[in-house]
């Protein structure tokens, strides 16, 4: 090998993904070293802390231009720790989205087909990967975030954010049979389940004979849909995958032949990537063959 054939490119990092990269924290050190190394990194950090010590010593005293110097230091360390981590999972999907052949993409708008997709003041994708997430399944990976913005009596904004990693496919096979369909995570007290459902106008709850699925999730459907559909659609091995098998506090929406498989907070573990997209595609596949129909979206 050539020396020019030996030197990282930008599109593939100077990180071996056969190397056993897992997470984004597997790539934090590799890049804080490597920023740390450069002679212009040095330079910065030595000037604000000279600037900042040599300020307030002048100002104030010696001593305190001394730990002004220290912080500085420290504090510049600090910011070139964060640009490290953020390059970490920069790399880390690279290599996630180049080892199962998806394509990366930034920040960007998702469709509003679904509740979770309309919600907040400010909604997009903080990243996806498309392509085929499963054998035979094209959707789409992302880490999702919503905005809410809230004013108090002072007039002060404060804005929330809320973040999950989700699944995206389209289903549209099963339109007919079941336009709109929420399987939630259970919160809140069963016993006033009967009160909140009176409030109900547009979905109507669902219940199968299983305990073990009723104390994990609540499923809900448009009224009027197709009882003995949703009652085969929820299958012993279905139902079983769903307590046992699913990513920990999985759930999925499905309007319209659009499903949107979810999880709290933004995934940066490949182990974790993988189980989303497994699930998605397992739901996606328990449609369609219900539905009587199987094959690419």
């Amino acid at each position: 090998m050539s020396p020019d054939e030996a030197k990282p490119t930008p599109e593939a990092p100077a990180v071996d993904p056969a190397a056993g990269v897992d997470d984004a924290n597997d790539l934090r050190g590799y890049h804080f070293k490597r920023l740390m190394r450069k002679p212009l990194t040095l330079i910065l950090i030595g000037a604000f802390a000279l600037i900042a010590g040599g300020v307030l010593g002048g100002v104030i005293g010696p001593a305190v231009g001394g730990a002004a110097f220290v912080v500085a230091l420290l504090l510049g360390v600090v910011v070139v720790f964060a640009i490290a981590n953020s390059k970490a999972a920069d790399t880390f999907f690279e290599i996630y989205a180049r080892q199962h052949s998806l394509v990366l993409g930034g920040r960007s708008p998702l469709p509003a087909a679904t509740p979770l997709l309309r919600k907040g003041d400010d909604r997009y994708a903080e990243r996806t990967l498309s392509g085929a997430i499963a054998e035979g399944i094209e959707g789409t990976l992302a880490l999702y975030t919503y905005e809410e913005e809230t004013t108090d009596s002072e007039g002060n904004r404060d804005t929330s954010y809320y973040h999950y990693t989700l699944g995206l496919v389209q289903v549209p096979e099963c339109v007919g049979h079941v336009p709109e369909l929420y399987c939630q995570r259970k919160f809140g007290l069963r016993a006033l389940e009967k009160f909140e459902d009176v409030f109900r106008r547009s979905k109507e709850r669902v219940k199968l004979e299983s305990e073990v699925l009723d104390e994990k999730y609540e499923i809900f459907a448009g009224k009027g849909q197709d009882e003995v559909w949703l009652r085969q659609l929820f299958a012993p091995t279905f139902i079983v995958w769903l307590t046992d098998a699913a990513p920990k506090k999985f759930a999925f929406e499905l309007v319209n032949g659009t499903l949107c498989c979810y999880v709290n907070g933004h995934k940066e573990d490949a182990a974790e990537l993988d189980s989303i997209c497994s699930a998605a595609a397992s739901v996606a596949k328990r449609l369609r063959d219900e539905s009587g129909e199987t094959g690419s979206v």
